[in-house]
């Protein structure tokens, strides 16, 4: 992140006004105006819900394709043996293996930025578990990663799918594009995100289900907006 203090970050800081809840398409029109970093800044959408993910109920996961795609360019590994296998190099994963993955991984090459398993590969996967688990990589089925369509899994990893899961404190965020991608195509990927969530809501969830809503660029000031317009995205 950008010094707090610097001149760039106070310049942008002017350009928002704090005690405002702006309506999404205007936050979405003015937090592509705060593009001030060398490179193509990614867009994060963060959110705070009234949820207790103590509660197996309301532990909000899962993943999203977003229409227009994130912008990052996403690395595809696959655990699977055979015909999946070769499914899964014909859909276009970087890295496709059994034992021979297990062994890569162990020796700390870790090639890929998503992890899909076949339900069969489990056991091999759990050898590497303590490795993959602290960088967020274990296959689950609630994201689509462990699956028999491991075809359907590596587009959608590969063509813009978004996982999220909420914090502890009922926080989420998650990356809908990039700084350069048009408002309309931002808007969407926001939009399909919030409905993802929207439809996720436990009927055991009590008052305003999303309580705080912002954008943000990867170096910009956060640009708070109305949680209420997007609670009524369906």
């Amino acid at each position: 992140k950008m010094a707090k203090n610097s001149k760039r970050y106070k310049a942008l800081l002017e350009k928002v006004d704090n005690s405002k809840e702006y309506a999404l398409a205007d936050a979405v029109a003015l937090v592509k105006e705060l593009k001030s970093a060398k490179f193509d800044e990614s867009v994060e959408v963060a959110l705070n819900l009234n949820v207790d993910p103590r509660h197996a109920d309301q532990m909000i996961r899962g993943s999203v394709v977003l229409p227009n795609g994130t912008g990052k360019t996403v690395r595809v590994g696959v655990f699977a043996k055979g015909l999946k296998a070769d499914e899964a190099t014909a859909a276009g994963a970087d890295v496709v293996g059994s034992d021979d993955l297990v062994e890569a991984i162990q020796a700390g090459n870790i090639n890929f930025d998503i992890l899909i398993a076949t339900p069969d590969t489990m056991g091999l996967v759990g050898k590497v578990g303590r490795i993959l688990g602290p960088k967020g990589l274990m296959p689950n089925p609630k994201t689509g990663t462990v699956t028999m369509d491991v075809k359907k899994a590596v587009s959608d990893a590969k063509g813009g799918q978004v996982t999220y899961r909420v914090d502890k404190k009922g926080n989420m965020h998650a990356g809908v594009g990039k700084a350069s991608f048009s408002t309309e195509a931002l808007l969407e990927n926001v939009a399909a995100f919030v409905k993802a969530i929207n439809r996720q809501k436990p009927s055991t969830a009590k008052g305003k289900y999303i309580t705080n809503a912002a954008l943000s660029l990867t170096m910009s000031p956060s640009v708070r907006v109305n949680a209420q317009e997007l609670i009524d995205l369906r």
